[in-house]
């Protein structure tokens, strides 16, 4: 008998201290996506797979990305207790998870600070264009899609650009406009920069180096920097992998997009309301009578949450986004008002374990969507242009729909696992 096991990846830069001192590591878990969700949820399903406080995130994904080829050519014989007879297991990357600033990491892409942001979709350009209204109207909507291999192409293209004169100006133009920028091969391409500017400084009164000299002294530290390997073996090793689209592959997850995203950019904005008016007294005392029976809401201490709320985390937000409109119904304006009772529906969608029927959930969640990013539009029309996980709400029924409820690629259960690291 031969089994298909789905893996799900997760990569995070997380400390290596127990104390607050920061001392980065790098960190690879991985579950087996067959299993049902409330055992996924379990601390004894995530693996540990690989850590280092050295090597690049990319290295570690680069050997990690081998394993699973090697294993998935060859096969792992295991054997079945239940049937009592050999099995060969055959693995498979059904998506990689991991926190915003690492999925742009793995994908190629330059952040979510850069011109075109989303790790799924060309949606972006400049700040001109996307304040206008032909640029707004299409950050509510998904873009085409990125395809591996044009990031290929143009990561080569980057380092073509590496060896002509004034490669620095030309390289950030090149990211600027594709958004494309390679973590794993940054050294190589700022090391030919480097070289390039050195060879051409011309010191006075010696003459300049011929340009066919530089280049050709260019491609030597090239070659010799790639160590007898191609560029593509030298790039990202998710773009080329077999099986895998890393842009389709890489789901939105929903404790930093929506709990320590959207959330919590509603919360700053509500406090400063409530603050302005001399109201957050009162907002306090309304959350402190809040009826707790029956809620699944243990994070909601009215004095912790009143004084630091300007540090409150996940828990905190989830439990604030099911009773916020029964707290602020008379405090704030009623866009406000709306934006977090269109949040609390939409925290509800999400927190779904089981879809029973996918097309009606989808429509739903859809719809929701659109609510949402309508009412954001009415209260704060500019924050769609400088926060870009409100575009990354329009992808979700499109990950949802390929690989399950959202829950299944959160990162909570992999978070909590880095206390065992």
């Amino acid at each position: 008998m031969v089994y298909n096991v789905p893996l799900i990846i997760f990569m995070d830069d997380i400390s290596g201290n127990i104390s607050k001192q920061w001392n980065k590591h790098h960190v690879i878990y991985m579950s087996n996506a067959n299993l049902p969700c409330e055992m996924l949820e379990q601390e004894f399903y995530v693996q540990f797979v690989t850590s280092s406080p050295h090597a690049a995130s990319m290295e570690l994904m680069h050997a990690m990305k081998e394993s699973i080829l090697n294993a998935a050519e060859l096969g792992i014989i295991a054997w079945d207790c239940k049937d009592n007879e050999e099995v060969i297991l055959i693995p498979h990357v059904l998506f990689i998870a991991g926190d915003n600033p690492m999925q742009g990491e793995e994908c190629s892409q330059a952040g979510l600070k850069c011109n075109y942001f989303c790790q799924t979709c060309e949606v972006g350009g400049n700040k001109e264009y996307k304040e206008s209204d032909t640029g707004y109207s299409t950050l509510f909507k998904s873009g085409s899609h990125h395809a591996p291999e044009r990031m290929i192409n143009t990561i080569k293209e980057q380092f073509c650009i590496a060896m002509l004169l004034g490669a620095t100006e030309k390289v950030r133009m090149s990211v600027s406009t594709t958004s494309t920028q390679d973590s794993i091969s940054l050294c190589i391409l700022h090391t030919l920069i480097d070289l390039g500017k050195r060879l051409r400084k011309q010191e006075a009164g010696t003459p300049a180096v011929p340009e066919s000299q530089v280049r050709e002294a260019l491609e030597k530290e090239f070659a010799s920097l790639l160590q007898g390997a191609d560029l593509e073996d030298a790039i990202n090793p998710l773009l080329g992998m077999k099986g895998v689209n890393i842009h389709l592959n890489m789901p939105m997850e929903v404790l930093h997009t929506i709990l320590l995203g959207i959330v919590k950019y509603f919360w700053t904005q509500m406090v400063f309301l409530l603050e302005k008016a001399k109201l957050l007294t009162t907002f306090q005392s309304h959350l402190d009578s809040i009826d707790r029976d029956g809620l699944n809401a243990p994070s909601l201490n009215a004095e912790y949450i009143c004084c630091y709320k300007g540090g409150l985390i996940g828990k905190h937000f989830k439990s604030l986004a099911q009773v916020m409109p029964f707290v602020i119904h008379d405090l704030v304006p009623q866009c406000m008002m709306d934006g977090w009772t269109t949040i609390r529906e939409l925290v509800v969608l999400l927190w779904h374990t089981e879809i029973n029927d996918t097309e009606e959930y989808l429509a739903c969640l859809s719809w929701t969507i659109e609510d949402f990013l309508n009412i954001t539009c009415i209260c704060a029309p500019s924050i769609l242009i400088s926060k870009p996980k409100f575009h990354f709400l329009v992808h979700l029924p499109t990950y949802i729909h390929r690989f399950g409820p959202a829950l299944l690629f959160s990162m909570e259960r992999y978070e909590s696992f880095n206390h065992l690291f």
